[in-house]
């Protein structure tokens, strides 16, 4: 998981929106977005566990295997996640919680380039 909290709060300065419902979208199938806990390293460490656990990769019983045994898996990760995410801005900035962060998750096993678009309605 990459967060990049950090980098979506510079950006709503730089609009200079007060109020506003932002969206962030992730344009890919094998990775997903997550709202999750900032504070404790553990918990991200603990989730990308858990999804190896729940969604292996090199299961015999996946078809779809032309980009590789981490393909499937990832596509199947994804479904079960968010490709967006939608946080409230009050007074210019994002109204998260003391311990949110907003995390691209990687479902393949090895890094991608992946785009992200950011939209906020004032």
């Amino acid at each position: 998981m990459y967060p990049f909290t950090r980098d979506v709060a510079k950006w709503v300065v730089s609009t200079g929106v007060r109020d506003g419902l932002l969206t962030v979208f992730v344009q890919h199938t094998s990775a997903s977005l997550v709202m999750q806990e900032n504070a404790d390293p553990d918990v991200v460490l603990d989730l990308a566990d858990f999804f190896e656990r729940l969604v292996p990769e090199n299961d015999a019983r996946y078809r779809h295997t032309t980009e590789g045994s981490d393909d499937m898996p990832a596509h199947i990760r994804s479904a079960l996640t968010q490709t967006s995410l939608s946080i409230p801005v009050i007074e210019g900035r994002m109204a998260l919680g003391t311990w949110q962060g907003i995390y691209l998750f990687e479902h393949r096993a090895e890094p991608y380039r992946r785009s992200v678009v950011l939209h906020l309605l004032a």
